[in-house]
């Protein structure tokens, strides 16, 4: 393998450029700082089997003053989740079943989003969990952007999904650059649907969810779609203010996260090619030859950054613990399931199968 070394050489200066952009992240937002909501602020919350996890999301929102109505959109749960939506204060939009061409989550949105009565509105998943002065935060950043995502911390029970988890989370890291960090080029950003803010009348005269209704990387496509039509997009470091518990286990991070984590569907091929290097070259082989006795001055220089990274990821973590420290070892696992799910895209999610996503439309 020491003929890669070269190649190496190259994704680790390529690396090096994107870390380095961290200096100019702008400042995590913090509960306080922003006056109440000037205008009336709908939060929308699509959900689909979510009873057990999504009370840590309402209650919350239901509490907050800067909330003008919670609106949870039933995405045709098998279980409580409407009933219990209800009973917490939430007003309960009943979804119909997507159209033909229509991912789940995006077809609850669009639903969501047209019921809100509130000019403004912030789109929340089930499994957050926000804290007092989220809205607010978000809110006041839309004075100078159209469309924010926010950036939670992860809450990980386990040592082994925590120790996956930031191998994912750090290849992501270099694939794209800190949370935060602006970028020029639309095809490149990154947005987080598990938390975005945004004016309703706008979002709806770009037709937004339709035009990435097929997507699973709904949040990307949607992010670079709107930035290619000239919307300001950010996405800024709230973990003081959301956490966010996705998965269950290990084998959830490995079966949900992973489906998704190439954004292969919004990638081009050579975008996707080179970012399946990075990861290869600059987190899995050093680990490889490690294993095998024979590292290179380079790939201890690399695997010295991957502990610094582990430690500046700390932030990103609800209980950041022995899975964070052990992570560098799950980096092969990683680059496998990245990998993986480039070459098998899953389309399958609560028990619904979706065909091919169409091209996002520029409208």
């Amino acid at each position: 393998m020491m003929w890669l070394t070269p190649f190496q050489a190259v994704a680790a200066g390529v690396v090096a450029a994107r870390l380095a952009r961290g200096r100019d992240r702008p400042a995590p937002l913090v509960p306080g700082p922003s006056a109440p909501p000037p205008e009336p602020v709908s939060v929308v919350v699509p959900a689909r089997d979510e009873e057990p996890r999504i009370a840590g999301c309402l209650r919350p929102l239901v509490a907050d003053p800067d909330v003008s109505e919670v609106i949870v959109v039933d995405d045709e749960s098998r279980d409580g989740t409407a009933r219990l939506a209800a009973r917490l204060g939430a007003r309960v939009v009943h979804g119909t079943p997507p159209p033909d061409g229509w991912v789940g989550k995006q077809w609850a949105c669009q639903q969501g989003v047209r019921a809100a009565k509130g000019p403004i509105v912030v789109l929340l998943d089930a499994d957050t969990r926000p804290k007092p002065g989220l809205c607010a935060e978000l809110v006041a950043l839309l004075d100078d952007v159209d469309l924010v995502s926010a950036g939670p911390r992860f809450v990980c029970d386990g040592v082994a999904e925590q120790a996956l988890h930031a191998s994912l989370l750090t290849g992501l890291v270099y694939r794209f650059g800190p949370i935060g960090v602006d970028t020029a080029r639309s095809h490149r950003l990154l947005v987080n649907g598990q938390c975005m803010a945004f004016r309703k009348a706008p979002m709806l005269e770009a037709d937004g969810f339709a035009r990435v209704r097929g997507h699973f990387a709904d949040d990307v496509a949607l992010g670079r779609l709107l930035a290619g039509d000239g919307w300001r997009v950010a996405f800024r470091d709230a973990g003081a203010l959301l956490e966010v518990d996705m998965h269950e286990s290990v084998a959830g991070v490995w079966r949900e996260w992973g489906r998704t984590i190439s954004l292969r569907e919004v990638t081009g091929s050579g975008a996707m090619a080179a970012d399946l290097a990075v990861v290869w070259l600059t987190l899995a082989l050093p680990v490889l030859r490690l294993a095998a006795g024979r590292p290179t001055p380079l790939d201890l220089a690399l695997l010295v950054q991957r502990c610094l990274v582990s430690a500046a990821l700390r932030g990103s973590y609800a209980r950041p613990g022995v899975g964070l420290a052990i992570s560098p070892l799950s980096d092969v696992p990683a680059a496998v399931r990245l990998t993986w799910s480039v070459l098998r895209p899953a389309r399958t999610w609560r028990a619904r199968t979706y065909g091919r996503p169409m091209t996002a439309s520029r409208g």
